[in-house]
């Protein structure tokens, strides 16, 4: 818990009359929790300020969740603050008119690899970004007001982020804060249904998953969602790339891998990483890739560089059975 911080971000944030919002490219549920949970939260904290969150991107996972708001003019950031959250470096940030803005603040939960902000509080600890916003509001509740929409927005990236509050970095207080946004009234029922009801053709797509997985003789369970896939299911890049889900729980793989082909195709590979008891950041770094110690993401552009990638995660997973014991 960073205090200090956390008082120096709120005592920036009333200096600004206008403030925006930004988040990473292909969102997902924290970045999208964080970044539109914040918004609500300042907006109910200081209704005289002007606080936007401006993102051409978005998502059909997360599209329950509402627009952003319309683009304005480049003139408009140039005496405005910046808010980016769970974004590790600038090149991922979606919006780039960041850069417009008189001050950055960073707000993120990953490994440090590039310190843009002019005040920069990362914590990669924490199971996620929302878990960070959560803190500020209940470290501030005397100079900020949460919502019900704010609460849920929060909420959700925790949820998402943490698998459900079964990953590395949760911890009592983590629920504690879950518990605190709950007590605002959060439709749960609703906001699960969204999340987790899935269509036939994307089980339909399971299974086909399950037919065509491979496992490495140490424990790496893998597949590979080319094109023709993609397309025989009806799937856009975001679906296909939520097979990794399907690969986590089984016995004895601490690592599993999704490569899934973009197009066009010399946008290369794309591979999500993910594990159990043992890391695989190093592995993404070497292949164009970063992110937390148990989920991170990477690009490979050959078949030969995807074979590689995989030796390197069995060899890895060899690594860790022959030195540890407790693993399952």
């Amino acid at each position: 818990m960073n205090k200090e911080m956390m008082r120096a971000i709120l005592d920036t944030i009333e200096a600004y009359p206008t403030i925006f919002l930004f988040r990473h490219a292909r969102m997902d549920g924290d970045c999208a929790g964080a970044s539109k949970g914040l918004k609500e939260m300042l907006r109910a904290s200081y209704p005289d300020k002007t606080v936007l969150l401006v993102d051409a991107q978005q998502s059909d996972f997360l599209a329950f969740l509402g627009p952003d708001d319309d683009p304005v003019p480049d003139e408009a950031y140039q005496d405005a603050l910046a808010i980016v959250v769970d974004t590790a470096d600038r090149e991922r940030i979606s919006n780039q008119k960041y850069a417009l803005c008189r001050e950055i603040i960073k707000i993120d939960h990953h490994i440090e690899m590039d310190v843009y902000g002019d005040l920069n509080w990362v914590e990669p600890e924490r199971s996620a970004v929302c878990e960070m916003i959560a803190e500020l509001y209940w470290e501030n509740r005397d100079r900020l007001v949460m919502t019900r929409e704010a609460a849920t927005y929060i909420y959700l990236g925790m949820v998402t982020d943490s698998g459900r509050f079964r990953y590395g970095g949760v911890n009592g207080d983590t629920l504690r804060l879950a518990g605190m946004l709950l007590d605002q009234g959060i439709d749960t029922e609703t906001l699960y249904a969204n999340l987790y009801l899935h269509s036939y053709e994307t089980l339909k797509f399971r299974a086909c998953v399950y037919e065509r997985m491979e496992r490495t003789e140490h424990g790496v369970a893998y597949i590979y969602v080319s094109r023709e896939m993609q397309r025989t299911f009806g799937l856009n890049f975001e679906a296909a790339s939520n097979v990794i889900s399907y690969l986590e729980n089984i016995r004895g793989c601490l690592c599993w891998l999704a490569f899934i082909e973009t197009d066009p195709p010399e946008e290369g590979i794309r591979v999500r990483l993910r594990s159990r008891f043992m890391t695989v950041d190093k592995i993404a770094n070497l292949h164009h890739g970063g992110g937390h110690a148990n989920a991170s993401g990477a690009t490979v552009y050959s078949r030969a560089e995807m074979q590689a990638l995989i030796r390197e995660a069995d060899e890895a997973a060899r690594d860790y059975k022959e030195t540890n014991t407790g693993w399952m």
